[in-house]
């Protein structure tokens, strides 16, 4: 019995490596204890199977921490049969295979523990004021740790594994079906909204908007880069900085759901992953949509196929025209080609060609959001074709010795050389339509945990939300945006800047919008503002934002 307690308070602290929410964790392992000896009805089996189901929830979290920056809770479980893990599967085959056989050693663990293990039954009377107990125990635990906010503001931290898991589950916001929608971040009390902003000029630009995958700064980790990689993330004509993003190592969607919208997808707790498939017909202010009201004629490109998440509809929804994807693309483009690699240079020349032919059949002007995947990890497979930035896989070499780093490097430099060329092509053959042109990372790929490693950098959990954006004209514009370095911004606030710096108008939501940026244009989601709080109470008493448990969109 002392070696089991040994072994039951060995998982405790290395699933939790913190004494912050301990009691937490060691209530709930006590009430595991207690169900698990209706079962077995000895005290030994039942401390040893709520250790390996302990463990297991530990192995599960640290698994997704490692690959998204979180960590795991109640409302992943139908993740799982959401396409996660038939992507983690090729994405990650290596990750995959080592949670298969952690799975498979607990399961031979528990199986041994039933049949070698054995100690004095447990009178059933006993069993049920252990059950009583344990139960009392857990939600005083629960109280006291004060609830599910602290939860929700650590979920970034390298610890608290099981406690943040066990408070996901009582915790039933996380984890309830809803028809509808809610935000966590809400005030009582609505905001007045701002009177609207007028255009500084009535000569509309268009407007490019890229989101390319994977891409981050990394001079962010102190690593130096080259010119042509420079002026791509900090083109010395326009303005530039750090973005934060709500996501780390996947789940794109969620920073095009920011952009589009002005909204964090983290507001909306464990809707967040689906919002593109709940969320259509319910957001009634968007950049495009507002676009659109101007007299722009609306189109994203997708790197993906058509068929992929069905997320067509909410692009619908918000207000873009058209929408073409992979499998949408006129030839000579080559979706089964492009596959083989995701590469920016046949992607962005076939999004750019799609951008420019709509120009020559329409002179209104134009909103272009291109979703790029060249840089989606893994990066242990070359993707640059053979030969190709040789010199640059060098240098990243040089300054870090790490092949998976190198791989990132040249994947990245195509792509600077590809929008260079891409950027040339397009000024030169509309020379008289100004254009803004806004690029942003949408989340660090998993390969820059390989990079802290290496470097030893000290702990930041901000840091791997981080990723760059940029914006520059093409052609006369009105009034030239400021040069040089800006402010930290959220990507939230991104497509409000985008429309500031065109010049067009703002109307009113867009406006209060804009008058946030002070109290939490670098975080907006992590911000405690309660001008923040209120706007959302605003937005939905409006109706802009759709709550209700059930929505009609018609097309």
């Amino acid at each position: 019995m002392a070696l089991i307690i040994l072994i039951a308070l060995a998982v405790l602290w290395f699933a939790e490596r913190s004494l912050e929410h301990l009691a937490l964790a060691a209530a709930a392992l006590c009430l595991c204890t207690a169900m698990l000896l209706f079962v077995v009805s000895d005290l030994e089996r039942a401390i040893l199977l709520s250790s390996i189901v302990a463990a297991a929830i530990f192995g599960a979290s640290r698994v997704k921490y490692n690959h998204s920056g979180i960590k795991l809770i109640a409302s992943d479980l139908p993740l799982a049969f959401a396409g996660t893990v038939p992507f983690l599967l090729v994405q990650y085959p290596l990750a995959l295979t080592a949670a298969l056989a952690g799975s498979i050693t607990l399961m031979l663990a528990a199986v041994a523990t039933l049949i070698y293990v054995r100690g004095p039954p447990v009178p059933f009377e006993l069993q049920i004021l252990f059950f009583g107990m344990a139960c009392i125990g857990l939600v005083a635990a629960y109280k006291a740790s004060g609830g599910p906010v602290p939860f929700q503001r650590n979920v970034a931290l390298r610890r608290c594994f099981l406690s943040s898991f066990i408070a996901s589950l009582l915790n039933p916001l996380s984890w309830r079906p809803s028809g509808g929608l809610a935000l966590s971040d809400i005030a009582k009390d609505p905001l007045p909204l701002m009177a609207a902003v007028p255009a500084r000029s009535l000569d509309y630009p268009d407007i490019i908007v890229i989101q390319h995958e994977s891409i981050f700064d990394p001079r962010l980790f102190g690593l130096p880069v080259e010119p042509i990689v420079e002026s791509f993330l900090s083109p010395k004509d326009g303005l530039h900085g750090s973005l934060n993003v709500d996501i780390f190592g996947g789940g794109s969607w969620q920073s095009e759901f920011s952009l589009l919208t002005g909204l964090s997808s983290a507001s909306f707790g464990s809707n967040a992953y689906f919002l593109f498939k709940r969320g259509a017909g319910r957001f009634h202010s968007s950049l495009p949509g507002t676009l659109s009201a101007l007299g722009y004629r609306t189109m994203l490109t997708s790197s993906c196929r058509r068929s992929f998440l069905s997320y067509d509809r909410f692009y619908r929804s918000i207000g873009i025209n058209e929408r073409l994807f992979t499998d949408d693309f006129e030839p000579p483009f080559d979706v089964d080609r492009f596959e083989t690699t995701n590469s920016d240079a046949l992607f962005l020349d076939a999004a750019l060609n799609a951008h420019m032919k709509g120009i020559a059949d329409d002179a209104s002007p134009r909103f272009l959001y291109a979703l790029t995947n060249f840089n989606h990890g893994p990066h242990n497979r070359n993707l640059v074709a053979p030969g190709r930035f040789e010199g640059e896989r060098a240098f990243a070499a040089a300054s870090l010795p790490d092949a998976h780093y190198a791989e990132y490097y040249a994947r990245l430099v195509e792509t600077a050389v590809t929008w260079n060329k891409l950027k040339s092509e397009l000024s030169s053959r509309f020379p008289k339509r100004p254009t803004l042109i806004v690029h942003y990372g949408d989340h660090q790929p998993v390969m820059t945990r390989r990079i802290e490693k290496k470097l030893k950098l000290g702990s930041d959990a901000r840091r791997q939300f981080r990723t760059f954006y940029a914006m520059e004209t093409l052609n006369d514009f009105p009034d030239r945006i400021p040069r040089g370095r800006g402010p930290d911004l959220d990507i939230a606030f991104l497509g409000t800047v985008a429309l500031q710096h065109a010049g067009l108008p703002l109307d009113e939501i867009f406006a209060t919008r804009a008058s946030l940026l002070e109290q939490c244009g670098g975080a907006y989601f992590a911000s405690s503002s309660e001008r923040k709080r209120r706007f959302h109470r605003t937005l939905v008493d409006l109706g802009v934002i759709d709550v209700a448990p059930a929505v009609r969109y018609h097309r």
